[in-house]
C-alpha cells in the first residue's frame, strides 16, 4: 500500500537534471551508454508531456533533463526517483507507447577497427510515431531537422540585418526597410562565396564619394561589381554510412524490425497470436508419381519360396 501511494506521487517540479528528487547526484552509465537524445526536437516548454498521466510526466520531464550518458535504466530509476520498480517498469512502458522512448541497440565501429553492439535508450522530448522511429532506426532523420515552433513567423535574414546596420556606423548609407529587402538578394552571392560581414562591410563602406545622393543605388552598383570570385570546388565528401540501429520489444528484449514492434512491443507481448501455418497440399502429379514409385519398389522385393 505504502508502495502504491509512493509510485502515485508527481515528482517536485523544481527537480534538476543532474540531482534526483531524492537529492543526489543521478548516476552516469558506463562510458558509451546510457540515455541518448533523439534529434529534431521542439525547444523545452512547459507543456511538453500534458498529454501524460501525472506521474509518467513527471517521470519524463525528469528524464529530458537528464544529460545524454546518463543511467535510466529501472534500478537505477528506483534508487534515484520515489518510485519502485515495478510502477517504474510501467511507466517507461507508457512513455514507449507515447513515442517518447525507444529501446535498442547501435553498431559501432571504433578507431581499431573492433566492431560491437551497444544497449541504447533513445529519449524524444517530442512525442514520435512508429513511422519516425523506423526512419531514425534505418538513418533517416538528419541531426538537422529542427522543427522550429516559430517557422510562420517572419524573420530578418542575415543579409536584411547586415544592410540596415550599414546607417547606424556610416549615416550616409541608410536605408529604408522597402531599400533592404530589395538588395538583399544580392548579398547571398557573397555569402555563398564565403564573404564576411566585415569584408562585406568594407566593401560597402570604403571610399564613398560625399555626398552620397542615393545610398540605395550605389550599393547596388558595388553588391555587383564588388563581388569575390568563385572559390575552387571543394573535392567530394566522402559518403558517410547511416548508423546500423535496431529496436527491441520493451518487456522481452527480443529484437526486431520496427515494423513488428508498434509501440516499441512486439505481438507475442501485446497477446497476438501467431498465424498458423498450414502445409500446402501436394499438386495430383507428384501424388501419383510417388505412388508409381513405391509400387516399382515393391514389385523388386525377392519373394519368398513356396513351401513344398
Amino acid at each position: 500500500m505504502a508502495d502504491a501511494k509512493l509510485s502515485s506521487a508527481p515528482l517536485p517540479a523544481h527537480a534538476s537534471s543532474h540531482a534526483s528528487p531524492l537529492g543526489s547526484p543521478h548516476p552516469m552509465a558506463n562510458p558509451g551508454y546510457g540515455k541518448r537524445t533523439a534529434p529534431g526536437q521542439h525547444p523545452r516548454s512547459p507543456h511538453d508531456f500534458a498529454h501524460l498521466p501525472p506521474r509518467e510526466a513527471a517521470i519524463a520531464a525528469y528524464i529530458d533533463r537528464l544529460p545524454d550518458g546518463a543511467d535510466i535504466s529501472v534500478k537505477t530509476l528506483a534508487k534515484t526517483l520515489p518510485y519502485g520498480q515495478c510502477a517504474l517498469r510501467t511507466a517507461l512502458n507508457r512513455l514507449q507507447q507515447a513515442g517518447h522512448l525507444r529501446r535498442g541497440r547501435e553498431h559501432l565501429t571504433a578507431e581499431s577497427g573492433s566492431a560491437r553492439w551497444i544497449t541504447r535508450s533513445w529519449f524524444s522530448r517530442t512525442a514520435r510515431d512508429d513511422d519516425w522511429w523506423a526512419r531514425f532506426t534505418r538513418g533517416g532523420v538528419p541531426e538537422a531537422e529542427r522543427e522550429d515552433p516559430e517557422r510562420g513567423r517572419p524573420t530578418r535574414s542575415r543579409a536584411h540585418i547586415l544592410l540596415a546596420a550599414l546607417g547606424r556606423t556610416t549615416p550616409s548609407l541608410s536605408l529604408s526597410q522597402a531599400d533592404c529587402a530589395a538588395l538583399a538578394p544580392l548579398l547571398l552571392p557573397w555569402f555563398e562565396r564565403g564573404a564576411t560581414d566585415e569584408t562585406i562591410r568594407q566593401a560597402l563602406t570604403t571610399g564613398l564619394p560625399t555626398p552620397v545622393h542615393s545610398p540605395a543605388a550605389l550599393l547596388r552598383t558595388r553588391l555587383t561589381r564588388k563581388l569575390p570570385p568563385e572559390p575552387e570546388p571543394e573535392p567530394e565528401p566522402v559518403p558517410v554510412r547511416p548508423p546500423l540501429r535496431m529496436l527491441e520489444c520493451a518487456t522481452c528484449r527480443t529484437p526486431g524490425r520496427p515494423e513488428a514492434l508498434p509501440g516499441g512491443t512486439c505481438g507475442a507481448c501485446r497477446g497476438e497470436r501467431a498465424p498458423t501455418r498450414h502445409k500446402a497440399p501436394l499438386p495430383a502429379t507428384s501424388v501419383h508419381a510417388r505412388a508409381a514409385e513405391i509400387r516399382a519398389a515393391m514389385s523388386l522385393k525377392p519373394r519368398g519360396r513356396t513351401p513344398v
